[in-house]
């Protein structure tokens, strides 16, 4: 079943720099309707896996973790870039393209044995999600799943997730 928000997607060619074709998804937000649709099969795959909390990777996976997280009545935990959470934290480097990037998370958002949904709005390369899987398995929590809005398949980041229950709901 195609989803209205996939024809609502737009290519914008070499952004942010020369040779990439940046998918924006701004349209799908302005769209009442497609992203109501988007954030209803993201909950119906996320209440599937039987969570106990929600997180979202900054910052676009805020935007539609925490609805996520409030259909299905749970607590959503933000992943952040470093040195933007005031608690005490537990961090994760890992490699991009060119250089390095850290995340972090509050180190009292999970429990062990909790059950994780990791909700984002893309996959890529996956060294992103592979960051927040460490982080949330590294509090003693468990990741159930995975779910985003877009996938590019041709960038493999599925390989960087392992074997983590994923979903997308396009896929390019």
């Amino acid at each position: 079943m195609e989803l209205l928000a996939e024809d609502l997607i737009r290519d914008i060619p070499d952004f942010p720099r020369e040779g990439i074709v940046f998918k924006d998804i701004t349209p799908v937000l302005q769209s009442p309707e497609a992203f109501a649709e988007v954030l209803e099969q993201m909950t119906e795959y996320a209440g599937s896996r039987d969570p106990t909390a929600i997180v979202g990777i900054e910052s676009r996976g805020f935007i539609f973790g925490t609805p996520v997280a409030l259909n299905l009545q749970l607590p959503f935990v933000p992943i952040r870039k470093l040195g933007k959470l005031p608690g005490e934290t537990v961090s994760v480097e890992y490699a991009l393209e060119y250089g390095a990037n850290t995340v972090e998370m509050h180190k009292d958002c999970l429990q062990r044995g909790d059950r994780v949904v990791i909700v984002d709005d893309l996959l890529a390369t996956g060294g992103t999600a592979a960051a927040a899987i460490q982080l949330i398995e590294g509090l003693g929590a468990q990741v159930v799943g995975m779910v985003v809005m877009v996938e590019l398949g041709f960038l493999e980041g599925r390989a960087a997730i392992g074997d983590c229950d994923f979903k997308s709901l396009i896929e390019y």
